[in-house]
């Protein structure tokens, strides 16, 4: 294993139902024409055992055309400096922590970075309180290990093993919610690119092509800080909010349309009003201050990130398809926006009605979704 340079054998794609269709496809498989369309036109210089170069994994992030007329759609919207510094350093011996409030893309920019780097993007360790060090470094086949003894067929590679192995780019997901001392178990790996396995008197070592990419966010409870010494292995972007008004609608209404087609919901003929008044919303009340700076608000407990604004309305638009005329309106996304701010039913509750009777009675435009804000809080 040490020094080995095989890759791993092809993946066979995301488990998929009966008829054939993936609930949920990998970014690999569910872009794949996108990425060998820009594999087949970078002329561009690679790092070792990259499937693209870093412009070409810019561009795959970030959307655009390429010669031979195939559009690659944005996969993020948001400053390109922020994409750029991330793949600089993937390309470098430094790990990557993507860190951000929850809902500002880290794990969906994590998993496409991942799949335009190395094709594959399921070598994921999904951290929580119980991750124990097995999933970062190593198991075993306790049947095997029973019978024979420790032996390289009774061990169980980790995915950031694995990863290192073949010279592929791991993801750990949620880092900070890791225990401390499991979280310290990639130091090692970061500073030395070696994963020691005492058992066996053996180590392995990480091949050009390896790196990591964590994701962070130190808002949630249950939040463990990295130690200083894992910290410094990493090189940190912060994923921002979206800056404006419009470039959080543009995020929504891609994503709204992608989730639709992929799980078969009726098309809304023209959703672009609710979706403006569900980030609108959304917005004042992240913010404190109404879009027009003229009110003071409070703001609730919850993130009101720009993922549960997606899902405000992805619930909506199923609703609309399902039990209204397809046409997507205020009564289809009240019980969503109720649900996403009125997360302590204490505080919270009172700051909504706040801002039902001072912001949204009086906007005008807004009666319909006043009555039903009001109809669903009643």
């Amino acid at each position: 294993m040490p020094g080995t340079t095989e890759r791993p054998a092809p993946r066979t794609g995301a488990e998929v139902l009966p008829d054939g269709t993936a609930l949920r496809p990998h970014a690999e498989d569910a872009f794949a024409h996108e990425l060998a369309a820009l594999a087949a036109a970078d002329d561009r210089p690679r790092p070792e055992r990259w499937r693209l170069s870093p412009w070409a994994v810019a561009t795959y992030l970030l959307g655009g055309a390429l010669p031979d007329g195939t559009v690659i759609t944005p996969k993020y919207v948001g400053p390109r400096r922020i994409v750029e510094v991330a793949v600089a350093t993937l390309a470098t011996d430094r790990a990557l922590l993507l860190l951000g409030v929850p809902g500002t893309a880290k794990t969906w920019v994590s998993e496409h970075l991942a799949a335009a780097v190395s094709g594959d993007s399921t070598l994921l360790v999904q951290g929580t309180a119980g991750t124990p060090e097995e999933a970062i470094r190593y198991g075993w086949d306790y049947a095997r290990l029973l019978a024979h003894g420790p032996s390289r067929d009774a061990l169980v590679p980790s995915p950031v093993m694995r990863a290192m192995a073949h010279g592929m780019t791991a993801r750990v997901e949620e880092l900070t919610r890791i225990p401390a001392d499991i979280q310290d178990t990639l130091i090692t790996v970061l500073s030395e690119k070696t994963l020691p396995i005492p058992e066996l008197g053996e180590e392995v070592q990480a091949v050009r092509g390896f790196n990591l990419i964590a994701t962070a966010n130190d808002r949630d409870r249950g939040v463990h800080e990295l130690s200083s010494a894992l910290r410094r292995r990493f090189n940190t972007v912060v994923l921002p909010l979206p800056e404006t008004a419009e470039a959080e609608v543009e995020i929504v209404t891609r994503r709204v349309e992608q989730l639709g087609r992929s799980l078969d919901l009726p098309a809304a003929p023209d959703a672009s009003d609710e979706i403006r008044r569900v980030v609108t919303v959304f917005r004042e009340l992240r913010d404190g201050v109404t879009a027009d700076g003229r009110t003071r608000l409070k703001s609730p407990s919850g993130t009101l990130s720009t993922a549960e604004a997606i899902s405000v309305v992805t619930g909506g638009l199923a609703l609309a398809g399902h039990f209204g005329d397809g046409v997507l309106r205020p009564a289809d996304v009240a019980a969503g926006v109720l649900g996403a701010v009125v997360r302590d039913p204490a505080a919270d509750r009172a700051v909504w009605q706040e801002y039902l009777e001072t912001v949204v009675r009086e906007r005008d435009g807004w009666k319909d979704f006043y009555r039903a804000c009001r109809e669903v809080s009643a």
